[in-house]
């Protein structure tokens, strides 16, 4: 269970990520507000994990989803640029995180 929870928190941590970008500056209300929400219950779900799983391997996990969440994304809307050196480098991250949960105990 504390491994769903903490990909449902990676996934909260992109759509908190992105928020913050749209919201430029806290100056527009509704990203402001999904940036609030996503923050918090982001944080709440990595916390329950952290209470099971060792917070290094949790942490990189978490951060390795939402970054690659949110870049990927950025991507696919057009805000950044797709390339093959990008992806490749996204695909690392999936790896390396993935390796992470393989080796956790």
């Amino acid at each position: 269970m504390s491994w769903l929870i903490l990909v449902a928190s990676g996934v909260l941590e992109a759509v908190w990520a992105t928020a913050l970008g749209r919201s430029e500056g806290f100056s527009r209300l509704g990203p402001s507000i999904v940036f609030g929400v996503a923050l918090a219950a982001s944080m709440v779900g990595l916390a329950y994990a952290l209470r099971e799983l060792p917070v290094g391997t949790a942490y990189a996990v978490w951060v390795g989803i939402g970054a690659t969440l949110t870049a990927g994304y950025a991507m696919l809307t057009g805000a950044e640029p797709v390339t093959v050196v990008r992806i490749l480098l996204i695909l690392g991250i999936v790896g390396c995180v993935a390796g992470l949960k393989v080796t956790a105990h």
